[in-house]
Order: structure tokens, then C-alpha cells, then sequence
């Protein structure tokens, strides 16, 4: 999942009035934003194996650390606690948000998420063996995750509108792009989604604004 998670971190943020866009955004892509900080550092392992699965040549080897269960779980609860500030409610929200992400995923990969780590038991429904499909579920995802933060935030920016057409040129370059060269610069790349915690950030401080 890629503008699968965007939907959610975009659906949580009505729901979370206190939590800033950015800190949805964060949430949403969280065990993302570690993942290539774990694979520089050789703790976590990604190679490039075209044909694994129909829409992505990533193979996930090794990440228990950051997409197992229990990892998600538990950084689920870490960052609810990190929001504690901003009210029950919002800690509450960003957790579940950060959740979400593991629950996409285990709809989105082949069955390569461990339980735990260590964990021989692997999950995956593996729709990312349908491109149609994979780009049928995200996109409405992603369409009724902007319908619902319109719905609720007011006016959009030109900010807004710019992550939005972001997404949609990331998701498209993802899905029919070139294979990356390598998995150092799949963990390089990677590293740019720590832009969207601040790119959403930015957008509510200047919320309907021109």
C-alpha cells in the first residue's frame, strides 16, 4: 500500500481535531518512515527480485522490527503515548492510525510479515499479485479518504491539492516505473517520506489559503 495509508492518515484527521495533518501523515506512514532507517543501518534487509509480485519487485527478507505484528503493536502504543498531549482522543487515533498501516499491508503483500520477530509464521492476502486490483482498492481508498477530510477540514490549499497530485505521480512511478537499481537506493528513497509529516504539517498552518 502506498495512497492506501495516505487515505487513512487524511480519514483520521477530522477525527482527530487536536492532531496536526503532518502528525496523521507521520502515523499513517510510521513503520515506513523506520524501515529504511533499519535497512541503512543492515538491521532489516530488502532485495530487488522482479516477478515476486505483480505490482512490486521489492522483496521484503527481513523487517520484523518495523512489519511484524508485534512490532506494530508495539509502536502503536508508542506513539499513542507520544500524542498523549493532545488529548486522549487524539493518542487514541494516531495509535489506531499507526496500526493501519500493518492491517494494509497484511492485505497488500505476499505472505511475508512476520507475527513477531524471530516468528516463522508469516501473513499476506497478496493483492499485490492483481495490479487491477491493487490499483482499484487503493484509489478508492484513497478518493473517499480526501471526500471525508474535504468534508470535514473546510477549504483545501493549493498546498493540499499539491501532496494529493504528489501521490498520485509517487503511487503511478511506483507501480510502472523502472526496477530500482538497488535496494541502497530503495532505502534512500525511502527516506524522502519523512518529507510528508512536515509537507502536511505546513498544509494545516496554512489551511485555506490560496
Amino acid at each position: 500500500m502506498f495512497i492506501g495509508h495516505a487515505a487513512v492518515a487524511l480519514a483520521a484527521k477530522p477525527l482527530a481535531p487536536r492532531a496536526n495533518l503532518g502528525m496523521a501523515l507521520a502515523a499513517a506512514y510510521w513503520l515506513d518512515l523506520v524501515w529504511p532507517v533499519l535497512l541503512l543501518a543492515g538491521i532489516e534487509r530488502v532485495e530487488i527480485a522482479q516477478g515476486i509480485t505483480a505490482f512490486t519487485p521489492l522483496d521484503f527478507v527481513h523487517y520484523p522490527w518495523t512489519h511484524s505484528l508485534v512490532a506494530a503493536i508495539a509502536w502503536s502504543v508508542l506513539f499513542g503515548l507520544a500524542c498523549w498531549r493532545l488529548g486522549r482522543r487524539a493518542a487514541l487515533v494516531m495509535g489506531l492510525v499507526v496500526f493501519s498501516h500493518w492491517v494494509l499491508d497484511a492485505l497488500s503483500h505476499r505472505p511475508d510479515l512476520p507475527l513477531w520477530p524471530g516468528s516463522g509464521a508469516m501473513v499476506g492476502l497478496g493483492l499485490w499479485n492483481s495490479v487491477a486490483a491493487t490499483l482499484a482498492v487503493e484509489s478508492v481508498l484513497f478518493a473517499a479518504g480526501i471526500a471525508f477530510y474535504l468534508r470535514y477540514s473546510g477549504k483545501a490549499s493549493l498546498a493540499f491539492w499539491a501532496l494529493i497530485g504528489f501521490f498520485v505521480l509517487a503511487y503511478l512511478g511506483a507501480a510502472f516505473g523502472p526496477l530500482p537499481p538497488s535496494a541502497d537506493a530503495v532505502a534512500w528513497s525511502a527516506l524522502a517520506l519523512w518529507l510528508l509529516p512536515l509537507w502536511g504539517w505546513w498544509i494545516d498552518r496554512h489551511r485555506g489559503t490560496p
